[in-house]
């Protein structure tokens, strides 16, 4: 309530600001390959939202943790850090509802995707939320400062939701500098979603890997940050 319903309740403009973000590069894709690139780039925003939302997470709990000194209060408490995590990852989700709200209609109404393909895109969206939400946390865990966090945040979003091909197919990138794409998780988010909907042509193999990749970015991530994170220390 008091990260995500206040906030946007109180202060609109913050709500205007992460609306703003997904929707002005699917803007500009959409201009720049004159409609053709429409549906890659609603499920480019889809993926910049739940990214930029989970990486978001450092910054709300790093001002939470140095300001109010609240992670302090947590840790003597009978509260977990997995619940604690839960319940500020909820508050993400909330804060971020109006931008997926119109993501999804969009993708509803030029998509048209069918049950299975809306599990799909919803799995993999989700495992990729799981990342970012704990690398944000793992960030927070050792950030001191709110506008350290603001920079790591800001640097990771732009990183990992607009340099590698999310909001356009891979086969636009050169084939010499594929691999510096492969580098990132959300590459291979996008071309899940994008061979579930058709806008990628991909082989059943390289899906597999980008499935098993996903996968295991997720677990080894969410481990580290369950397990080896300064959690009782700071």
């Amino acid at each position: 309530m008091v990260n995500a319903v206040y906030e946007m309740i109180n202060y609109p403009i913050v709500l205007i600001s992460a609306v703003i973000a997904p929707f002005s590069i699917l803007i500009v894709i959409t201009f720049v390959s004159r409609g053709t690139l429409l549906g890659t780039a609603i499920e480019g925003g889809l993926i910049m939202t739940f990214f930029s939302s989970g990486i978001s997470l450092q910054t709300d709990l790093s001002h939470l943790k140095n300001d109010f000194k609240l992670q302090d209060m947590i840790v003597s408490s009978p509260t977990s850090s997995t619940l604690y995590l839960a319940g500020m990852t909820l508050a993400e989700i909330v804060y971020s509802i109006p931008s997926l709200v119109i993501l999804v209609v969009l993708a509803g109404i030029y998509l048209h995707p069918t049950i299975l393909e809306i599990a799909i895109l919803s799995i993999a969206l989700l495992l990729m939320f799981a990342i970012s939400v704990a690398i944000g946390f793992m960030l927070s865990t050792f950030s001191n400062d709110v506008v350290q966090s603001y920079g790591f945040s800001r640097l990771l979003s732009l990183l990992f939701t607009t340099v590698p091909p999310v909001y356009y197919p891979i086969t636009y990138v050169p084939a010499a500098y594929r691999y510096i794409a492969y580098l990132s998780p959300t590459t291979y988010v996008a071309e899940i979603m994008q061979s579930a909907t058709g806008d990628l042509n991909i082989s059943t193999n390289l899906l597999i890997i980008d499935w098993v990749v996903l996968i295991t970015v997720c677990v080894v991530i969410l481990y580290i940050a369950v397990k080896k994170t300064r959690w009782k220390d700071v």
